[in-house]
This record gives structure tokens, sequence and C-alpha cells, in this order.
């Protein structure tokens, strides 16, 4: 297996992002021009909304090198909140000895359902972060694996989840009081701008000297710590920033399934992500992009094989690591010797 440098381009930052601009540009007019296509808008609204959470992901192992197997918790915990604010609008705590305490506020607005969700998965994200952190290597990757499956018992008994049937019929709403999200295009339009605003902030934060600090930890944290780095404050603050993003991606895929489900909050869903990164390519900015194309499109197209569609991934999976060791968009900016 490929390591995560194998997959750095020799090139100047200047020409990397130049490269990488110039690609963003090209995906923002394929998108854009996706309705008149032709092409399925809910496969490639499903498409984007996983793309954005293999993105933040990305964020993390490829830039950080941290290997969360935890990264569901944050999709599903801000995909829930958000389907209960939609749906719901109430919120209730007990407190010991003084009593049950319920605030309801009518079902709310799509916006506002999103930013209880965001507030979710920033509140998760420290509290996870601040106890992950502390490790490194497999260890962190078992944490964030532990602290998953915890989060996926309390939702499985938490009433407001629902349980096994999850929160159904969520209604869409209108954006803003102006965007009605039930109509197709205009929800596709809103997804994409989305994904977008999301894609930018990862680019922005790679591409700055926050980026160029994690990348340091990365390839050396011993040299990073002697130049003066607290690098534990920058792995919790991409941590924080990762889990943030994986959270808007699941608030957003809320609107699109109109459900939530135990389903986003399950292990495999980590698992399926680091098979999008790896896929597509890991550590590169635009590889979860094209992983989590594929892999939507082969559970999609694929769908009347049945259970069969999990063999035909492993297998493609292992062809890609036996000869695809940097991911699709890994090789190509290796053969062409661009940063993608």
């Amino acid at each position: 297996m490929t390591t995560i440098t194998d997959n750095s381009i020799p090139t100047t930052q200047t020409r990397g992002t130049k490269d990488e601009m110039i690609a963003f540009v090209i995906m923002t007019v394929l998108l854009v021009a996706v309705p008149f296509s032709g092409l399925y808008p809910f496969f490639v609204m499903q498409a984007l909304c996983f793309a954005l959470f293999a993105c933040a992901f990305n964020l993390l192992i490829g830039y950080g090198g941290l290997l969360s197997f935890g990264h569901a918790m944050f999709m599903g915990t801000a995909g829930y909140v958000t389907a209960h604010m939609a749906k719901v609008g109430t919120i209730g705590f007990k407190v010991p000895l003084i009593g049950e305490f319920m605030i309801n506020m009518g079902p709310l607005s799509p916006e506002l359902s999103i930013v209880f969700g965001l507030i979710a998965a920033l509140v998760l994200a420290v509290v996870t972060g601040l106890i992950a952190i502390r490790r490194q290597g497999i260890y962190f990757a078992m944490i964030t694996l532990a602290l998953s499956q915890l989060i996926f018992f309390l939702y499985l008994q938490t009433p407001f989840t629902h349980g096994e049937d999850g929160i159904q019929g969520i209604p869409q709403g209108m954006l803003f009081g102006l965007f009605d999200l039930s109509k197709p295009t205009i929800l596709y339009y809103v997804i994409l701008v989305g994904f977008l605003i999301g894609f930018l902030i990862i680019f922005r934060a790679i591409n700055s000297p926050f980026g160029e600090v994690l990348k340091a930890i990365r390839e050396n944290e011993p040299r990073a710590i002697s130049l003066g780095y607290k690098t534990d404050q920058y792995k919790l603050m991409a941590f924080i920033l990762s889990g943030v993003l994986a959270g808007f991606a699941g608030a957003l895929k809320v609107f699109v399934a109109q459900n939530a489900s135990l389903t986003d909050v399950h292990w495999t869903m980590s698992g399926e992500v680091v098979l999008i990164t790896l896929v597509g390519g890991l550590a590169t900015l635009y590889g979860p992009v094209v992983g989590a194309f594929v892999i939507i499109a082969m559970q999609q197209y694929l769908a009347g094989f049945g259970q069969w569609v999990t063999v035909i991934q492993g297998v493609i999976f292992v062809v890609c690591v036996l000869t695809f060791r940097r991911g699709i968009i890994g090789e190509i900016g290796h053969l062409f010797k661009r940063s993608l």
C-alpha cells in the first residue's frame, strides 16, 4: 500500500494551487450543468453529500495523518438533530432531582435546522477530539471507533431517534423562506452550493499556514514539536473542522433522503468513507469527490445484485490497492505531474 506522501506531486505551491483552481472551475461547471444532462438528480445529490463527507475525512487523514474509524458519528449526529428540528423542533432535557424541561419551538426552517445540526456536530467533535487526540496511530483509530459505537448504541436507545425506525418523512420546507426544497432542481442547486462552500473551506484550510503545519505534523510530528508548534492544538482544530464539515454533509443529506437512520451512525459508514477516499486518492483534493461518485454509482446502478454489491466493492477495492495504489486522482496527478 502506498504511503500518504507518495501522492505528493513535486511542484511548486503556486503551480499546485493553480492546478487545483483550474480543476475547481471545471468541476463547478460540470456540476452546474447536471440538471440539463439527463442524469438522475437524486444520485448526484447523494454523491455530493458523500463527497463532502469524504473530503472532510480526507482533511484529517490525508493532511493530518489521523485515521478516524468513527467519523460517521458526526454525519449521523448532525443528520438526526437536523431531522428532528425540521420535523418536530423540540428540545428536552432532564435535570436530576428537579425535573424535566421541554422547549417547543415547533418545526424549524431548513437553515435553522442545519444550524442546530452543526452545533451538535461541533459539540461532539470537541468532546471526542479532546479524548481521542491524546493518542496516536492505531490507538487513535480504536478510540474513535469505540466512541462511534458508543454514540450508535446511545441513538439506538434514545427516544427522539425512534430507534431502528429512524426519523421518516422529514419536510424539506422553504430555505430562507425563498427556496422551495420540494422542487428537485432548487434542492439540487442548494445541495451543490452547500457542497462547494464546504469544499472551499477545506481548500482554504489546506492552502494556508494551518494546512502547512498539519502536513508537517503528518510527515514528522517530533520535528514539528521541536520547531515550537503545539501539535495537539493543531490536530484538535483539524479534528473539529473535519467533524463539523462531516456533520454539514449529514445535515444536507437529510433533505435529500428525507430520513435519518442508524445506518448513518454505524461503523460500516465510517468504513465506507475510508473506501471512498482510498479509491479516489488519499491526500488529494479531488480524490474523495471522484471516489464518492464511483462508489455511489456502483450502489445506485448495481442495486439489482443485492448484497453482492458489497462483494463487488471489495473486489474493486482490492484491484485499486494492487494496481491504482495512489487512487484514481492520485495516479492521474502523478502521471501528468499535476497537483489535484
